[in-house]
């Protein structure tokens, strides 16, 4: 397995994900992890993440000691890098040029670099560099503002690129991070079908004879939950749908209809959501509001089956949630989720998160090993909070009605066109402006509301999708024509970063 010192990179999951679609195991540990801690995994290699830092502060974060004279495999990325560049005798000092986002490596060489030809794009993130390599070290790739972009030392084992490999921008990084699986001697048996064994033993394990209470929304990810603690603990679990009056049109009936088998409650509890939401503005407020609203209501729900006595709370949190709710080491705090940085303090839960560790797409390769059904598996993302944070501003009855009619003729629209699968995720907002229009020979001062389309793999980065201009201007006519409180519609054409992909 390879061991992976976080130090708040907000990529540091991808270079975990990335690794394990290689079919190798690796686990995340804070950059300062006791070093009886990380020898205890019996890790193969070891890689120092990037984060916000620069080496030379007082207060940089560092390995605990011992962790960098380990003989084994190190790879040091951006921040990791410099570190491990430092460590060993050389010299990191603020660039004189930044490099943010596409650079192109005017050379490369070494062993991380084996076997790959051709233009190496690379995605770059600092304002530091190294100025010179420490001895026994030699270059192995530089750009043209950045004349130490990687270096090596054979004889320590000891590997440097300030390049994140790790990210889809860049498209070579798989191979630089496949190389060094070679040269660590890392067993690739790393599979979703190795994934649901490990989850359903690490369930029972802790779980044993206690009650679970699982949060179902009806997407791929608490779905795929219900099903793997189905096959884990059986007749344990209790499923629970809640209507916080903050759905896509219909959704009700498709969720109950999608898993009319299982053993499925379903809670109308849209009355008091809204109620807690009303002039309510904030998006940090929503999303914490919806989660201590969900809390009270599994609470309530749990006091009702009292005499079987549910511990646990299970959700189907993941990797990009944590991560944004500034889970990770010195990470920022991007926005709080409802189910992670929006719960209340006192929760008289204990919380079950098996896909915590995980993104989407591992998720859903987990939901066809269960055996979910592709309608649901392949299902775009949906928040927790619902349309809660995607109506900007205050939250009313009349202007979920008008949001949930325009999102579902922007999902409906791009699954006739064939559209759907080939986005990530498609959203519609609702936005507070006004503006003049005319319809009929008549004037209108009606509501603006913006569609969002993104491709991505993970979630943690997006590209807004280029859809065909035949079909936003389908989709705007059939929105202002069915949908009189709106006379204006927009498309965003912005990236994350720096845009997120919901716009609360």
């Amino acid at each position: 397995m390879i061991v992976i010192l976080d130090f708040g990179s907000q990529f540091t999951r991808l270079i975990a994900r990335r690794f394990r679609e290689l079919n190798a195991f690796s686990m995340i540990l804070p950059s300062n992890a006791p070093l009886e801690e990380i020898l205890k995994l019996e890790p193969k290699a070891i890689v120092l993440s990037g984060g916000p830092n620069s080496v030379y502060d007082t207060d940089a974060p560092k390995p605990s000691a011992g962790v960098l004279e380990l003989a084994m495999p190190i790879l040091g990325i951006c921040y990791g890098m410099n570190f491990l560049a430092q460590h060993l005798g050389g010299k990191v000092e603020a660039a004189t040029v930044r490099e943010y986002g596409k650079s192109v490596l005017s050379s490369y060489a070494g062993t991380l670099f084996k076997g790959i030809e051709g233009e190496f794009v690379a995605w770059m993130s600092h304002g530091d560099g190294v100025k010179s390599i420490p001895s026994h070290c030699s270059i192995t790739c530089s750009t043209t503002d950045t004349a130490i972009a990687g270096f090596e030392n054979l004889e320590l084992q000891r590997f440097g690129i300030q390049f994140h490999p790790e990210v889809v921008h860049t498209p070579k990084g798989a191979l630089v991070l496949e190389n060094f699986l070679e040269i660590a001697g890392v067993t690739r048996d790393w599979t979703a079908e190795h994934i649901v064994d490990e989850l359903i033993a690490d369930i029972r394990n802790k779980v044993g004879s206690d009650k679970v209470m699982l949060a179902v929304s009806g997407g791929v990810d608490s779905s795929t939950l219900a099903l793997l603690l189905q096959k884990a603990i059986g007749t344990q679990l209790t499923a629970v749908f809640v209507d916080h009056g903050l759905l896509r049109l219909n959704e009700r009936s498709e969720v109950e209809t999608a898993l009319a088998n299982a053993d499925l409650r379903v809670v109308d509890a849209s009355k008091p959501f809204l109620s807690a939401l009303e002039g309510v503005s904030d998006p940090e407020s929503k999303r914490k509001i919806v989660g201590r609203e969900f809390i009270r209501v599994f609470e309530r729900e749990a006091r009702a089956l009292e005499s079987q006595g549910y511990r646990w709370l299970a959700q189907g949190t993941l990797y990009p949630d944590v991560i944004e709710s500034a889970g990770g080491i010195g990470a920022a705090n991007i926005k709080s989720h409802h189910n992670v940085g929006g719960l209340p303090d006192d929760l008289k839960f204990e919380l079950l998160e098996p896909f915590r560790l995980l993104f989407k797409d591992e998720v859903r390769e987990i939901a066809k090993v269960l055996g979910l059904p592709d309608a649901i598996r392949l299902r775009h993302p949906f928040p927790g909070p619902g349309l809660s944070i995607r109506i900007l501003g205050d939250i009313t009855p009349e202007k979920i009605d008008i949001l949930q009619r325009v999102d579902a003729i922007f999902i409906s629209g791009l699954k006739e066109w064939n559209l759907y699968d080939a986005v990530w995720q498609a959203l519609a907002v609702l936005t507070p402006v006004r503006s003049v229009g005319v319809m009929g020979d008549g004037r209108t001062y009606s509501y603006l509301v913006a569609l969002r389309a993104v491709t991505s793999i993970d979630g943690m980065t997006a590209d807004w999708a280029r859809l065909p201009h035949d079909f936003l201007e389908f989709v705007s006519n059939k929105i202002v024509n069915a949908v009189p409180e709106v006379n204006r519609v927009v498309y965003d054409i912005t990236s994350k970063p720096p845009a997120t992909i919901e716009w609360e």
